[in-house]
């Protein structure tokens, strides 16, 4: 299978049902995103922590790539259907893991500014870039039907993201810096 097709040089894509649209549509900026999102998950993965973190991480993962094939689908072409492999379930696993992440955390008692090292920073970056896409599938949203689980898996992983940037800042021993200190 060769990786380029040739088709999308005019600027042109096919979404799954042969649709064809533009690369700057609002779909393609918001499967883009998730791509882009799930690129920044990787690069976590690629620093030196826990095992369990990592693989919570994977699954994650493989959500966000159904996420975007979802996002990729047009769902007006007749016969096709979107996968959703968001669940309830998913969402509730995202927060089972922050609740247990916070409960080893000092507590928050102001704004933080990013930061925390290297990992702790990346999931910084992740995060910023979850809320933009959470953005991009709400104007996706505007347009055409989304699963409300899926803006709501995307909305819980950014607060998981910051969860998860402050565990590993706490981990590595960075005292987290607090919006304001420069004042003092």
């Amino acid at each position: 299978m060769k990786i380029y097709t040739k088709t999308g040089d005019k600027g042109m894509t096919s979404l799954v049902g042969g649709t064809r649209v533009a690369k700057n549509s609002v779909r393609l900026e918001a499967y883009g995103g998730v791509d882009e999102l799930n690129s920044y998950l990787g690069f976590i993965r690629s620093f030196e922590i826990d095992i369990a973190v990592k693989q919570e991480i994977i699954a994650i993962q493989n959500i966000l790539f159904s996420v975007g094939g979802n996002l990729a689908t047009d769902t007006t072409v007749e016969g096709i259907k979107a996968k959703l492999v968001v669940t309830e379930e998913e969402v509730i696993r995202l927060e089972q893991a922050m609740d247990k992440m916070d409960m080893e955390l000092p507590p928050l008692t102001s704004f933080i500014l990013p930061g925390g090292g290297s990992a702790a920073s990346v999931c910084h970056i992740a995060r910023t870039v979850c809320r933009r896409v959470e953005r991009r599938i709400l104007d996706v949203a505007e347009e055409y039907p989304v699963d409300e689980l899926l803006i709501k898996y995307i909305n819980r992983l950014s607060d998981y993201l910051f969860v998860l940037a402050r565990k590993l800042a706490f981990e590595a021993g960075v005292e987290e810096v607090k919006w304001g200190s420069w004042k003092k």
